[in-house]
């Protein structure tokens, strides 16, 4: 039974009752709304009857932050979020927002609270600069997509990270190889297994993700035409199993071609991972994957197991201390010293934006810049003018 009641001016109370209560009586759920007349009110009550019919209303009296933030992890979150971002999101929120938010009541949260949590996590960093600053701007993309999901739920009125200013967010110079360290690299890569040159290779030359990399299979790359299609990634679950997951956004999902000069090595290779898998018979374990990396039964590596490789492999070869990651701003860099445009870095990389890609390569993008303007010495030579007075 549903019913819908105006209240007054555009506003209306919406009734409904659905399931029976341990004495027997009926549950009542009931929400106020805004509303410009009697169809778009009762539209409204026909998608809160369907909400409370599913199971998904959430009572909004008295409600606790801690206790919105269960709810919008298992209708919101683990639907809309990544694997791995929405391990991050948890790890904030366990130590950092749930401490401060948890035990207040989400419509008694107002933007001075907000505000005051953000500088007080920036003192307790310790320290100005790129970490502190991407730090708070997690926090408060957190937060806000926790309180848009509360408006939008109507369990408040208005979002009190919406008046709040995003913290700005200073980008860290990145540290990359230049031409002679990755020369050294490619030197002390020649001892190493085939499948971990060819790893690094193409981690250098296609900026991929280190998920990407461990969810490539060989029906992605056409050794022929020398393209590659980022289609999936590999991430962790909750449980710590992997799993295969399709690129967030569409720039993810992407081609990317391939020098020439590696492809010859990359068709060697493809002939080397068929030998593996033949002289592997029934100890295949890979199914109906032939992942381009694998471990000695046919499935694909964890996400970790490259980073892993990476910092034992610089240690062994007394090579300076880079994240597995900078392989991808290595890659990004060369190019832009290489004078290739800044779109198409984007592209390759799979950023959302040309944006993200200017933010993030500012600095080189600068240098390379200054180095373009000094080839105008050779063109335009300076010379001595007399002026007159």
């Amino acid at each position: 039974m549903a019913s819908v009641q105006k209240r007054g001016d555009n506003s209306w109370l919406l009734v409904v009752e659905a399931g029976n209560k341990a004495d027997g009586t009926r549950n009542r759920y009931t929400r106020t709304v805004k509303a410009k007349g009697i169809r778009e009110a009762r539209k409204l009550l026909a998608e809160f009857e369907t909400e409370v019919e599913a199971g998904e209303y959430i009572a909004p009296e008295k409600m606790l932050f801690s206790a919105f933030v269960d709810e919008w992890r298992e209708k919101h979150a683990r639907k809309e979020l990544g694997v791995k971002t929405l391990d991050i999101y948890d790890r904030f929120l366990k130590n950092r927002i749930l401490p401060v938010f948890g035990h207040i009541r989400l419509d008694k949260i107002m933007p001075i609270h907000i505000v005051n949590f953000l500088s007080s996590e920036q003192r307790q960093d310790g320290k100005e600069g790129p970490l502190a600053s991407g730090t708070l701007e997690y926090l408060y993309r957190i937060l806000k997509n926790i309180f848009s999901r509360a408006t939008e739920w109507r369990i408040i009125k208005n979002n009190p990270v919406a008046d709040v200013k995003k913290p700005k967010v200073i980008q860290k110079e990145i540290d990359v190889y230049d031409e002679n360290e990755i020369s050294i690299l490619f030197d002390a890569l020649e001892k190493e297994p085939f499948h971990w040159q060819i790893l690094i290779l193409l981690a250098i030359t296609t900026g991929l993700r280190r998920g990407e990399l461990v969810g490539l299979e060989w029906k992605h790359i056409n050794v022929d035409t020398g393209i590659i299609e980022v289609k999936q990634s590999i991430s962790l679950s909750e449980n710590g199993e992997r799993i295969i997951t399709e690129p967030k956004t569409k720039k993810s999902k992407r081609k990317i071609s391939l020098p020439d000069s590696i492809i010859e090595n990359l068709k060697e290779y493809y002939l080397y991972s068929r030998k593996k898998r033949l002289t592997l018979g029934d100890a295949w374990k890979g199914g109906d994957h032939f992942f381009v990396f694998s471990n000695s039964e046919g499935n694909a590596y964890y996400p970790e197991t490259p980073y892993l490789w990476f910092r034992n492999f610089l240690k062994k070869n007394n090579l300076r201390y880079i994240r597995f990651h900078d392989l991808r701003h290595t890659s990004a860099t060369l190019l832009i010293n290489q004078g290739v445009h800044a779109k198409i870095i984007s592209e390759r990389l799979g950023h959302a934006s040309i944006t993200t890609t200017m933010n993030v390569y500012g600095h080189a993008l600068q240098s390379a810049d200054r180095e373009a303007a000094n080839k105008f010495n050779s063109i335009v030579p300076l010379k001595k003018r007399k002026t007159k007075v």
